[in-house]
């Protein structure tokens, strides 16, 4: 829970009060030797694991006891060592946690919450079993499936879900925006992405909340009665994962009650209490270690970076937290555009080196929308011109690279390439008088070549990646990354209003590169080939072909 929304008065008597309360709760991790879920005789404990209430961070002993005081309310997990894996559910959904909450959740909040716990039991034990965990390991990324409705889960299903069955990587997790604010279908979509079989955590976003809560700290009690602690940590390899939550909801306030959105609003912050605990959480871990953090909101966005909806409040007390160590690395989503941000000393990182934040491409791209496939999908391009999908983290030892892989595309699916002659310039009036592509696509005249710029999308690239181009086996041309809406995107909007989301917006795209074309191609059929270098150094190839014909007038005699 957080109390970051209250009055600093309100906020000290709350606490006051929780203190007061507390009790002290103790227990054992052990190795669950014969899966059953209980501590039998002579199953061993474990030791030196972190075992926390949401602020205080303590370790087992020599023999896998710990003792933690408990408030009033809160939940008590563990931070799952290497070597070791948690219980899943039936969802596949890790079992690492026990929610204290003896009178349940409020009344009123319309989507299920946390039944009464009652008193704390005499004793809380954590099992785990032991596992072989490489340092060489991938793990699936998904941010923002979103499900508005039934249907949408079925898109979820058949366009991403089915293509990951028999996957190698070792575990999921889902960066936020998990539903569309309708938390009924939560056991429909776990159950379809718990097929994937494969433990799969899980982060909070903004449409996971109750909306009719008063305040922030009650508005993910659907969230904590599916996953447990909105935030929490756990090892694997030589990694540290972190797991944030960065919403802060402002309450219903005097809304409708019969309205699910309630009126609220809210704005990112990691809030003092959740610091406090990676502080905690942190001092147990080596400063050589990888640490791994995933929130839903980004720590910055390109798209506005003054808005609090969309940049992290508090990131510099979070970058004080995290100085000093050498390997870092962080995702989120909500923007529905991929983006790469490098913090320094400007932005109050202070190393070493560079921070890198990775914003993330979305399963549900924009938000289910535009013409449908041949399957029934939509293409749900997301507007910043990449197709929807999802990424695939690797990790060997503390070094890590991200794929992203288009849902239903190739692998090396990685970029697109158009043509813009200049007097087109995406005017939506203008597709009326063009077939679909034909606007941007590679045949063109001689005299528009004179006027003709190609135009790439690098969909996961950013301020280190480099784009160049050549014709045929000429002499490559280096692009120039330029913030321009994508020309795919552009056209698939105008042409498809009436089956896009009613507030999805052109926007510019961060990973477009541009450049003219050459004036002096005689009329003729031509290889275009891209060669870009993303921003983990690797090496990625398109080709388009273009036909120049001859000039479309001639000097009349």
């Amino acid at each position: 829970m957080t109390l970051r929304l209250l009055s600093p008065l309100i906020f000290l008597a709350l606490a006051a009060s929780a203190e007061a309360a507390s009790e002290t709760v103790q227990g054992t991790v052990f190795e669950d030797e014969n899966r059953n879920g209980q501590l039998d005789a002579g199953e061993p404990g474990i030791a030196s694991v972190s075992v926390s209430n949401g602020v205080d961070v303590v370790q087992t002993d020599g023999e896998g006891r710990y003792s933690i005081d408990v408030p009033g309310e809160a939940i008590v997990f563990i931070s799952k060592p290497r070597g070791y894996a948690t219980p899943v559910n039936g969802w596949q959904l890790p079992q690492f946690y026990y929610i204290h909450q003896p009178k349940g959740s409020p009344p009123g909040l319309r989507y299920r919450g946390i039944e009464p716990t009652g008193d704390l039991p005499e004793t809380i034990d954590f099992p785990l079993f032991k596992v072989d965990e490489p340092e060489q390991y991938s793990a699936l990324l998904f941010s923002d499936p979103q499900p508005q409705t039934e249907a949408e889960v079925d898109f979820i299903r058949d366009d991403v879900v089915s293509e990951l069955i028999g996957t190698d990587a070792r575990f999921g997790m889902t960066l936020g925006d998990i539903m569309f604010d309708d938390l009924s279908l939560f056991p429909r979509l776990l159950a379809v992405v718990g097929q994937i079989g494969i433990p799969w955590y899980n982060v909070a976003g903004n449409h996971e909340m109750n909306l009719l809560a008063e305040n922030d700290r009650y508005a993910l009690e659907t969230f904590k009665s599916y996953f447990g602690p909105p935030y929490y940590s756990f090892d694997y390899g030589d990694a540290h994962f972190v797991v944030l939550d960065n919403f802060e909801y402002k309450g219903n306030g005097e809304s409708d009650p019969a309205d699910i959105r309630g009126s609220g609003g809210y704005e990112l912050w990691i809030g003092k209490q959740q610091l406090k605990w990676l502080k905690n959480d942190l001092e147990q871990v080596p400063d050589d270690r990888l640490v791994f953090l995933a929130m839903h909101g980004p720590l910055a966005s390109h798209i506005d970076p003054e808005s609090k909806a969309i940049n992290t409040q508090d990131r510099r007390q979070l970058f004080k937290l995290l100085e000093g160590r050498e390997h870092l690395y962080a995702v989120a989503g909500h923007t529905h555009t991929n983006e790469h941000h490098y913090f320094g000393e400007e932005d109050g990182f202070r190393g070493p080196g560079e921070f890198h934040h990775h914003v993330l491409a979305t399963v549900s791209g924009s938000w289910w929308s535009g013409p449908i496939d041949e399957r029934g999908i939509p293409t749900a391009m997301q507007r910043d011109g990449t197709p929807n999908g999802y990424h695939v983290l690797r990790i060997d030892g503390t070094d890590l690279e991200i794929d992203y892989r288009g849902a239903g595309k190739p692998a090396d699916h990685q970029m697109s390439i158009r043509f813009d002659v200049a007097h087109y310039r995406h005017s939506a009036d203008s597709n009326r008088d063009f077939r679909p592509g034909e606007m941007n696509d590679g045949r063109f005249n001689v005299d528009e070549l004179h006027a003709a710029d190609i135009v790439v999308n690098l969909f996961d690239g950013g301020e280190k990646s480099r784009v160049s181009f050549r014709i045929d086996d000429g002499e490559p041309v280096e692009m120039k990354q330029t913030r321009m809406p994508d020309p795919n995107f552009v056209e698939t909007l105008h042409r498809n209003t009436d089956s896009m989301k009613p507030w999805v917006k052109i926007i510019p795209s961060t990973h477009v590169w541009v450049a003219r074309m050459p004036n002096d191609l005689e009329p003729g059929t031509y290889t275009v080939t891209v060669d870009a270098t993303d921003e983990f150094g690797r090496a990625h190839h398109a080709h388009q072909v273009i036909e120049i014909t001859g000039s479309s007038a001639r000097p009349g005699g």
